[in-house]
């Protein structure tokens, strides 16, 4: 089964978050750790649902959903106390709005 292009996304946005996690890590070690659970949560459960059917499936993207904007929260407090800069984030950002819109659709057929 060839991978969803929201799990590629997912992918991708870990990568885009690497370098700005070890800025984040100077400032804040929980908050980087927090962004790191949450960002991999988002991959981990479209994966598992990926293989679930039914109700299972959906929860597990409706919990992607949820990690998605708990990374996307935790990225803008980031931000907010100047560990990040705006342009920064925004592909981050972007590809978060992506994870979300690609979930909405795949749990409201």
């Amino acid at each position: 089964m060839p991978p969803l292009h929201v799990h590629v996304t997912a992918i991708e946005t870990i990568r885009l978050l690497r370098p700005l996690l070890r800025r984040i890590n100077r400032f804040d070690v929980a908050l980087a750790k927090q962004i790191t659970r949450a960002a991999s949560s988002i991959a981990l459960n479209i994966g598992e649902g990926q293989h679930s059917q039914g109700g299972t499936r959906r929860q597990r993207y409706l919990s992607a959903a949820g990690s998605a904007g708990e990374t996307r929260s935790a990225l803008q407090v980031a931000e907010a106390w100047g560990y990040a800069s705006q342009p920064e984030c925004e592909k981050v950002l972007g590809n978060l709005d992506q994870i979300v819109a690609m979930l909405w659709k795949l749990t409201h057929p």
